[in-house]
């Protein structure tokens, strides 16, 4: 591993501050998605089984550097707590005495959850000053937080600089996977890019293309590049000002050998609404009053073949519109494929991004792809091939 690990700390009776992802969605004062804090357990335990302090260290919201109730992570601890079956002790500020006296009352084994970091506006600011405060309450720092190491903020990048800083089990399994992925995958290396628009994705576009040897585009972003080929999509959303660099991303792949997967075959409606009438045609024959909401079964039969001679996937974004059904059916049927060949340890899997995980789930996927991140942001700028600075810090 080129990365530093809870291994490579000696935490016994240390104070370990612990910056986490626990952005999690509230309502009403209740935690209504826990699978942020589920994933950070194990590396809590770990360091606590081993003697350490637990100091969590998160933000919540955007509360723009001001002390908002609203945004307080004490819903927070309070679920923490009940995943882990212990007391997490509450601190009203992450910084200063308040912060101190929670951490000064702590005893090998304990865990402490401090204020909402954003209530500062230095630690999106990345500033030293505040960093140093923090380091104050601890001897090292566990980052399992990939989801926010896209962004130089104090708590996830400068803080490292300061104290001993390893990955927690999290950030390890994110990285290995992404690692596997993309840095050293086995071939052939096939990546699936959906969703709606070109112009969001251009640089993972670009980067993608000098990692893997085939590219599959889908979603509403394909409809792009056909239009780009002549081909005509009639009402379907379709970037007409990306048509040129639809263009240069088909020339770069022809130029090197590498395979773009664009429908052969769709899925039209004249209106994007569950229970419309919808029809399978050839993409030359879209009627121009109707658009394009997924790819059709000889599609789906294409890209299934192309995967069953994969070693490798990377997905980000799905084939379809698959919030309305019967529009699902082809992201559902290449996951499903691309979860059967992983299982049968065929193949690496990695995906992620928002619309990417539910779109998995939907499909009934998820359990068996190698991978799958909930990040959103640091996921595609990794895929972008962009330096992530909370990740820089972690390199041995």
């Amino acid at each position: 591993m080129a990365f530093k690990t809870i291994d490579d700390l000696d935490v016994a009776g240390k104070r370990v501050l612990m910056r986490v992802d626990f952005n999690v969605p509230m309502k009403e004062g209740k935690v209504t998605d826990a699978t942020r804090i589920e994933r950070t357990v194990p590396s809590i335990k770990e360091l606590t089984g081993k003697g350490a302090k637990v100091i969590l260290l998160a933000h919540f919201g955007r509360p723009k550097g001001k002390v908002a109730p609203e945004f307080t992570l004490k819903p927070v601890a309070e679920k923490t707590a009940e995943l882990l079956g212990q007391p997490v002790a509450f601190g009203s500020d992450c910084v200063g005495p308040a912060a101190k006296a929670v951490v000064d009352a702590m005893k090998p084994g304990d865990v402490a959850m401090l204020e909402n970091l954003r209530f500062h506006a230095e630690e999106e600011k990345n500033d030293p000053g505040f960093a140093k405060a923090l380091a104050e309450l601890g001897d090292a720092l566990v980052s399992d937080a990939f989801s926010c190491s896209h962004r130089a903020h104090a708590s996830v990048e400068a803080l490292a600089r300061i104290l001993p800083a390893a990955a927690g089990r999290l950030m390890q399994a994110e990285l290995e996977a992404l690692t596997a992925a993309l840095e050293k995958p086995q071939h052939p290396v096939a990546a699936v890019v959906g969703g709606a628009k070109i112009s969001t994705k251009l640089d993972v576009l670009s980067n993608l293309l000098d990692r893997v040897d085939q590219l599959i585009i889908g979603g509403a972003m394909a409809n792009t590049f056909l239009a780009a080929k002549g081909v005509a999509v009639g009402k379907s959303l379709c970037e007409h000002d990306m048509l040129e660099n639809a263009r240069a991303i088909m020339a770069k792949a022809e130029k090197s050998g590498k395979h773009i997967a664009l429908p052969v075959d769709v899925v039209v409606a004249a209106e994007f609404k569950e229970g419309s009438p919808s029809k399978t045609v050839d993409v030359g024959a879209v009627p121009a009053d109707m658009m394009i909401l997924d790819v059709g079964p000889k599609s789906i039969a294409a890209l299934n073949e192309l995967l069953a001679g994969d070693k490798t996937l990377v997905w980000n974004g799905p084939l379809g519109a698959f919030e309305v059904k019967p529009f699902d059916a082809g992201t559902n049927a290449v996951a499903q494929q691309a979860a059967k060949l992983t299982k049968a340890g065929k193949m690496t899997s990695v995906a992620g991004g928002g619309d990417t995980v539910a779109a998995l789930a939907n499909a009934g996927a998820e359990e068996d792809f190698s991978y799958i991140s909930t990040a959103g942001g640091a996921f595609l700028e990794w895929l972008e091939g962009k330096t992530l600075p909370g990740v820089e810090v972690l390199r041995k």
